[in-house]
């Protein structure tokens, strides 16, 4: 299911998530004037690899990373990167579809918070369940998760226009937010049960599964946790 946009309304301009979307749009221009061989070091220095936080863990300094800002700050940055073009126009077309209601809902600071927590906490849970993995992993997925499971929360029956193929032909459905972003979910907990009994994930690329499913249940936490603002978008305030 390819999903185009929501009917959930909003009252205000979601200029975090369009600066965010400039953001990542512009990194991945960067990335792309350099040569292949510095985007790998790149991806490989600021990119969240598992085996660097190991290292700095146990005391060890042999993978070149021997302090915790260098340990953690990539838990940041990798959310920055991305490794192709389809990798970053999927995930900015699903962050401005769902972005805009949730940045509504929480206002444009406190969403930003949001965003970069859920970010860092799918970095987490995705160096957890690959402990020691020397593959690094970038993209703006894992915090653009934690929007879904946001959004998964706060329009529940809101409906998503989606493309669902059937078998030669396209058709498009409103289909219920829940389930959508439902289904989305169980497909990237399977898809990580699935890798987590492969031989070859810890040493080759892939989806980075349980990013997606921590930062989207850290989302669903935070945002019973944060307040929603109160009509504050009529005075202009953050």
């Amino acid at each position: 299911m390819i999903p185009l946009r929501d009917d959930a309304p909003r009252f205000s301009t979601p200029y975090v998530t369009y600066f965010l979307i400039a953001l990542n749009s512009m990194v991945f221009l960067m990335e792309l004037a350099l040569p292949r061989a510095e985007r790998d070091a790149l991806f490989y220095r600021l990119g969240a690899v598992p085996q660097h936080l190991v290292a700095w863990l146990a005391g060890s300094g042999h993978v070149g990373h021997t302090n915790a800002v260098q340990a953690l700050l990539p838990l940041f940055t990798s959310m920055f990167l991305h490794a192709s073009w389809l990798h970053l126009i999927a995930n900015m077309w699903v962050l401005w579809i769902f972005g805009d209601n949730v940045e509504d809902y929480l206002g444009h600071l406190p969403y930003l918070l949001f965003y970069l927590v859920t970010g860092v906490a799918a970095g987490i849970a995705q160096v957890l369940l690959n402990w020691g993995s020397p593959v690094p992993t970038v993209g703006a997925s894992g915090a653009i998760a934690g929007v879904m499971g946001a959004f998964l929360l706060l329009y529940p029956r809101a409906k998503v226009l989606t493309i669902v193929p059937l078998i030669i032909i396209f058709t498009f459905w409103w289909i219920p937010a829940w389930i959508v972003l439902g289904y989305w979910f169980l497909a990237q907990f399977l898809g990580g049960a699935v890798t987590e009994i492969s031989t070859a994930h810890a040493a080759s690329g892939g989806v980075a599964f349980w990013a997606h499913v921590g930062g989207f249940l850290a989302g669903m936490l935070l945002i019973k946790l944060i307040p929603q603002r109160v009509q504050r978008y009529r005075y202009g305030a953050w």
